[in-house]
């Protein structure tokens, strides 16, 4: 079977590589996966230590990253607050709406 590792920086600069790159692949595919079993909104955003970036994304990055950041708000008293009226005719209200048209609301 598989032995237990110690989860802790990997000094040996090859072996990080590797292994940074195995267990990127593995979460991208377990978001692919997750995405697909569960008809779930997911994305994936990954830096490596020299800035490279690895994503992934079941729809739009940027109308998940919008949906996350109004998430965000609404869990920090912001939920139990209406939308004004003059909110509701404006640009980034209906550009919240339409990239998450048929998706429930949270």
């Amino acid at each position: 079977g598989r032995r237990k590792i110690v989860i802790q920086k990997i000094d040996n600069s090859a072996s990080r590589q590797v292994t940074f790159s195995k267990r990127r692949n593995g979460l991208l595919k377990k978001a692919k996966e997750l995405s697909i079993l569960c008809n779930a909104e997911v994305s994936v955003i990954v830096f490596s230590c020299i800035g490279k970036l690895h994503e992934f994304a079941s729809s739009s990055m940027r109308c998940t990253v919008d949906r996350y950041a109004k998430s965000k708000q609404d869990h920090h008293g912001e939920k139990n607050r209406r939308t004004p009226a003059s909110a509701k005719g404006s640009r980034r209200f209906k550009a919240a709406t339409t990239c998450h048209a048929g998706l429930p609301q949270m």
